[in-house]
């Protein structure tokens, strides 16, 4: 197994600071937690299974895993969350529920992985609350850091990768059944993807834009690249 070297940031003495939190805390521990992030059809999935493989080559222990779901209740929440039949729920309810299934995966799933000092790719986690609920919803992002570092013990990534893909194309990707979520309008999903570049903005030191543009194989490169530049994972 090939050993992750790069310092350990100190967890704050207050779990309340959610800005010094969100602005690139890290994981804190052995391993290294990188999340994906965008708007559905852009990739994320795709990327970070290619990436995971060109990792494992390079000897790191890798997990893969996804939000909602990746646990038992994480996948029953799943499915309530995308159940077109739920059309009606609330806002506050669907924040919680992602919440809770994150509360889940981290307790479960991503710390034990990461005391392990595995690598631990996550397709979504807190952004996508931030972008969909936050922005797309109209809740505001104060309430959702506070909700989600209460959660999850102040787990926030490494790293986010932030896969930006032109809208015309990204609709051509999705499924044939929408979800619930897929099946919102589209000035829903313009708020989502403005919250996302906002995200971009205000964080760039720990969210990365990757141009999702072009063949997998070109998207690749741009990811290595920039898990090259911020982790030096390749040049070990």
């Amino acid at each position: 197994m090939t050993g992750i070297v790069r310092p350990s940031p100190l967890p704050p003495e207050d779990a309340t600071l959610d800005e010094s939190a969100l602005a690139g805390l890290g994981s804190g521990l052995k391993g290294l937690f990188i999340t994906f992030e965008g708007l559905d059809g852009c990739g994320k999935s795709t990327q970070m299974e290619l990436l995971a493989a060109a990792l494992r080559e390079r000897g790191y222990v890798v997990l893969v895993t996804r939000e909602p779901g990746g646990t038992g209740l994480g996948e029953s929440i799943r499915d309530l969350l995308l159940d077109p039949h739920h059309h009606g729920m609330s806002a506050r309810a669907e924040a919680l529920l992602y919440a809770a299934a994150r509360a889940q995966l981290v307790e479960q799933v991503i710390r034990p992985a990461l005391d392990d000092g595995q690598v631990v790719l996550c397709d979504r986690y807190l952004d996508s609350s931030l972008a969909y609920q936050g922005y797309g919803r109209g809740l505001g992002i104060d309430d959702i850091i506070t909700l989600n570092v209460w959660g999850t013990k102040c787990l926030f990534p490494d790293l986010t990768l932030f896969l930006d893909l032109d809208d015309s194309i990204r609709s051509t990707r999705l499924a044939a059944v929408p979800d619930r979520l897929e099946a919102e309008d589209d000035e829903f999903h313009q708020r989502v993807a403005e919250g996302y570049r906002t995200l971009l903005t205000l964080h760039r030191h720990r969210i990365r834009r990757v141009d999702a543009q072009g063949l997998e194989s070109d998207v690749q490169a741009r990811v290595r690249a920039v898990i090259e530049e911020e982790l030096a994972l390749f040049s070990h």
